[in-house]
């Protein structure tokens, strides 16, 4: 009984994992869609609903082919998570995305020091407070 639980489990988490790529490629073809027909108009031209299919489908095929190869750059590199180094080192054939993307990378970090000494003076007050509590809770 346990190993036919055990596969309608799977198979429901399979069709649920399809459910939502579905979904996602849906949104993502909506968004690429409205972005192509946008772009045509600015440009006072007319792109046939094939052609903007076409591109919306190798856009979605890219984007999960970029997802792929962020996953293993940074499952070479030890690493369990997508960091910016692994983006650019994405854009290495693009000159320009790359530059534009050390750019924006360059940026933020430069706002980061910000960010880390607000982080660094919350997680001590949280560690007062536990301290605290563990203090009342001790008598």
């Amino acid at each position: 009984m346990e190993d036919l639980d055990g596969g309608m489990a799977s198979e429901v988490e399979r069709e649920e994992e399809e459910e939502v790529t579905d979904l996602l490629r849906d949104r993502f073809r909506l968004c690429t869609i409205s972005i192509a027909e946008a772009e045509a108009k600015q440009c006072g031209m007319e792109v046939s609903q094939p052609i903007i299919s076409c591109i919306s489908d190798l856009a979605f095929k890219f984007a999960e082919q970029l997802a792929k190869d962020l996953e293993l750059f940074a499952q070479h590199a030890g690493r369990k998570s997508v960091n910016m180094e692994d983006v650019i080192l994405s854009a290495h054939r693009n000159d320009h995305l790359a530059a534009s993307l050390r750019s924006f990378c360059n940026d933020l970090k430069a706002k980061e020091p910000t960010l880390e000494r607000k982080r660094k003076k919350k997680s001590r007050r949280e560690d007062r407070v536990a301290r605290d509590l563990l203090r009342t809770a001790g008598t």
